[in-house]
């Protein structure tokens, strides 16, 4: 399906609460878009869009990405609930 993995975390991060910012950002985006399988369909599209122009993407496929972003940041946020100022991210990466 996927991995959702911090990057670039604070120096001083345990491995417990790095675990705990990669299940809050995960749940956040299930939550939001409806599981595991929709999060491979909505992030392939937001892909797309990053390589594609607009006029060239599907109105089904803009729609996705739209979504993507929306969800993303409401998780990016949930994930880093805990951790304050910190220049990481969360990577998403299809398997």
């Amino acid at each position: 399906m996927y991995t959702i993995t911090l990057q670039d975390p604070p120096a001083d991060i345990s491995e417990r609460a790095r675990q705990d910012a990669e299940q809050r950002f995960r749940r956040t985006l299930e939550r939001a878009l409806g599981g595991p399988e929709a999060i491979v369909q909505v992030y392939r599209a937001w892909q797309t869009a990053e390589e594609t122009a607009e006029s060239e993407m599907s109105a089904d496929d803009i729609v996705l990405a739209k979504r993507w972003i929306s969800a993303s940041m409401r998780a990016r946020n949930d994930g880093f609930r805990d951790l304050g100022e910190t220049e990481a991210w969360f990577e998403v990466r299809l398997e």
